[in-house]
């Protein structure tokens, strides 16, 4: 296939596709997905080997946010049942961090809900980074809170945070039917804020709610444009009591061509299978560590994710490895630039060797579980099946006295 022979070529050289080659794998047929995946995959390892990052997250205040994302179950007038809790105390959210840790995670991802932080709660998440890192010799920590003020992440920087995670989520043109109580640019700020306080930039996206191709690629575009280090891709769960809890429009091969248009685009950035991968990748699941070399371990933010045992069976099965805390994440030439594909030299991590913490069921202000934009289905698509079965409220983990799922 003369199209995939030329995104490898591209990938190899970190050369951006055209518009038109990223739709052109969207849009590839069932027959050819193997094609796709293998195709994305010799991409993925010239960057990433076969090693697989793994990313824990914990949810530090969850519910109560007053923001209005469709997507969310964490929303404001949230109907869904979940957990909600006010801010973990350092220790309590050290000792969820150490079960994460333990099942192999080299990052953890301290989210929160709402708008976004005061700078009392940069205090208190300060505390946190600090007990985190003070227990764990060698952790990675990337905060997810939201809309970020100035001077903020330059306050996340110094108590030792090593990432900010903030998601785009979908196409500037469709952004506001997804939300209202803030826009896309102010995303976009936060992202910009993150890079120029010297943080591993994290931002990505949510499919899965009807969007068409070109949102998806439009979206793809900007992210490679703001060139994060660290690119998640979540997959709406519809959860009961959201606004899109009806929206079931993704397969398995569908999410299988996103992450390859991701890895196309996006050649040697982390790329992280978010949130929904168990929920509509379900047993591809295996095939998707061919594109992206990162994912969550165990449970999300309001909602249950893969036993860790199973995710850990998962990647040995598959023929690929755990990557260690000695091992750096990005290729060197992103890695010694400080961040970004060297555009951001002036920013970045530095030394460190991250990407960013992803969205995990995210993509709100802090927390929020992933959603997309409410856009028109293709017609001719065929209708997927509500799997209601896989997803299930998280009652585990942060904030309960039940042991996580790590």
């Amino acid at each position: 296939m003369d199209l995939l022979n030329t995104l490898v070529d591209k990938g190899l050289r970190r050369e951006l596709p055209t518009r038109e080659e990223a739709l052109a794998v969207l849009a590839t047929s069932d027959d050819d997905l193997l094609d796709v995946v293998a195709a994305a995959g010799k991409v993925r390892r010239q960057w990433f080997g076969r090693r697989v990052k793994l990313n824990y997250l914990v949810n530090l205040k969850s519910g109560l946010c007053p923001e209005d994302c469709n997507y969310c179950s964490q929303r404001l007038g949230s109907t869904t049942g979940i957990l909600k809790y006010t801010w973990l105390k350092p220790d309590e959210a050290s000792q969820a961090a150490a079960a994460g840790l333990a099942g192999g995670a080299k990052r953890v991802c301290l989210v929160a809900s709402g708008r976004g932080p005061t700078d009392r709660d940069v205090d208190r998440v300060s505390k946190t980074i600090k007990a985190i890192k003070d227990e764990n010799e060698g952790v990675e920590v990337c905060a997810c809170l939201g809309l970020l003020s100035d001077g903020q992440a330059e306050r996340l920087r110094e108590a030792g945070a090593d990432a900010y995670n903030h998601n785009l989520n979908t196409s500037e043109s469709t952004y506001a039917d997804i939300t209202t109580t803030h826009t896309y640019a102010d995303r976009v700020d936060t992202v910009n804020k993150a890079h120029a306080a010297g943080l591993s930039a994290c931002s990505g996206l949510i499919a899965g709610m009807g969007e068409s191709d070109e949102d998806l690629v439009d979206v793809v575009y900007s992210l490679r444009e703001l060139d994060p280090d660290s690119v998640p891709v979540n997959f709406l769960i519809p959860v009961e009591g959201t606004p899109l809890a009806k929206e079931w429009n993704l397969t398995p091969q569908r999410c299988l061509r996103i992450l390859a248009m991701v890895r196309f685009v996006c050649p040697d950035v982390e790329v992280r299978i978010a949130g929904g991968r168990e929920v509509h990748l379900r047993t591809m699941q295996p095939l998707a560590l061919h594109l992206a070399n990162s994912i969550f371990l165990g449970d999300y933010l309001t909602t249950e994710g893969q036993a860790g045992k199973a995710d850990l069976e998962m990647i040995a099965d598959a023929g690929f490895e755990v990557e260690g805390t000695d091992q750096v994440t990005l290729p060197e030439h992103r890695a010694t630039a400080g961040g970004g594909c060297g555009s951001h030299e002036s920013a970045g991590c530095g030394s460190h060797e991250g990407a960013g913490c992803g969205s995990h069921e995210s993509a709100g202000c802090g927390s929020h579980e992933g959603g997309g934009v409410c856009g028109t289905a293709d017609p001719a698509a065929p209708v997927t099946e509500a799997r209601t079965d896989l997803v299930a409220v998280r009652r585990r983990g942060a904030g309960t006295d039940l042991a996580p799922n790590a």
